[in-house]
């Protein structure tokens, strides 16, 4: 029995190969990039790949394949009910509806006309986002019915950029003055994403407007990140003078400070989900009932090393360190053996 794992820097690949290393499990490192990647894993019981959403066009490649391998009868993380609906806000919106999972009233319309329409009856303020980005950097709060009626007329004509890079430097020079982000940090990311890459062409989003209620007065999310029959959580307060956690990199660890009934609706929402890992983030509306905001297979691994300890799917709490790559493998190899 032999797990294939394609090779990149950073995510849970690496996490994945020290733990392969330490307990002996058999592992080839594999490009999924390659041509003959079928043929890399032909004699692989599983593929296993942390794709980068950040990368354009990696997410809709990494889907296709990996729903491709898991045809063919093999083992894959993530599998297809994992991250069909990744990165895709769209998607997500009528999964949690489908499912009635409790979640943020969403409004999607695929024309000019219909958009319009409904701004003239919608109450303002509202969140604007595009389906796809991560630590709310394509999120916007749109304040009035002047404002709505401009985000949908470029969204109908040469639409948003996909990755605002000029936005992600801003908001790391925030994260600089408010001391989240040291120097070094701050001028790696600044060569990366601004120096190197400003006028690279990340495509565009149009032809669509996707628009969320917005929930007041919250000071902080709730993210809830499952594994099989193990989560682990944290709060995220708002960035100053904002209205988004995501990203803000204040994060509480406190797990005593954690609602038991988020974790016992995460996994109750994974196992609709039939999820390998799911992250899902949660606020408060003003009826102090619980909602989702989103969801994601992917997270950052570091910042949950902080993490007090993690809860069993009975709700008892395990206090200590842990790891969440390695649960990732062990439940992989029991897919495997079923």
């Amino acid at each position: 029995m032999r797990i294939a794992i394609h090779k990149r820097d950073g995510g849970f690949t690496e996490r994945w190969i020290e733990y392969c290393k330490k307990n002996n499990i058999d592992y080839i490192l594999v490009n999924c990039y390659e041509s003959n990647i079928i043929e890399q894993v032909k004699n692989c019981s599983a593929l296993l790949w942390h794709y980068n959403h950040g990368i354009r066009g990696e997410g809709l490649f990494a889907k296709q394949l990996l729903f491709a391998v898991q045809q063919s009868g093999k083992v894959v993380f993530p599998n297809y009910n994992t991250n069909w609906h990744f990165d895709d806000k769209i998607g997500q919106k009528y999964l949690f509806e489908s499912l009635e999972i409790p979640s943020i009233k969403t409004y999607v319309f695929y024309k000019k006309e219909d958009s319009l329409n409904w701004i003239e009856s919608a109450k303002f303020p509202k969140v604007f986002k595009l389906s796809s980005g991560a630590g709310a950097i394509n999120v916007r709060l749109v304040k009035s019915k002047q404002d709505a009626k401009k985000i949908v007329s470029k969204a109908f004509g040469k639409g948003f950029k996909n990755v605002n890079r000029l936005n992600i430097i801003i908001d790391d020079f925030k994260k600089l003055i408010n001391k989240q982000k040291n120097l070094k940090t701050f001028i790696k990311s600044f060569i990366k994403d601004f120096l190197f890459n400003i006028f690279k062409n990340d495509g565009r989003e149009s032809g669509y407007a996707y628009f969320q209620e917005f929930i007041p007065n919250n000071k902080f999310d709730t993210r809830v990140i499952v594994i099989g029959n193990k989560a682990f959580a944290i709060r995220r307060f708002v960035r100053d003078n904002d209205f988004r956690a995501s990203g803000s990199g204040k994060i509480d660890f406190d797990c005593s400070k954690i609602d038991l009934n988020l974790i016992k609706m995460a996994f109750e929402i994974s196992n609709k989900m039939e999820a390998q890992c799911i992250a899902l983030d949660f606020v408060y509306n003003d009826m102090d009932e619980p909602l989702v905001i989103e969801s994601s297979y992917g997270f950052s691994v570091k910042p949950y090393d902080n993490c007090e300890g993690y809860w069993t799917n009975d709700l008892k709490f395990v206090k200590g360190k842990f790891n969440a790559c390695g649960w990732m493998i062990e439940n992989v190899l029991k897919e495997i053996n079923e």
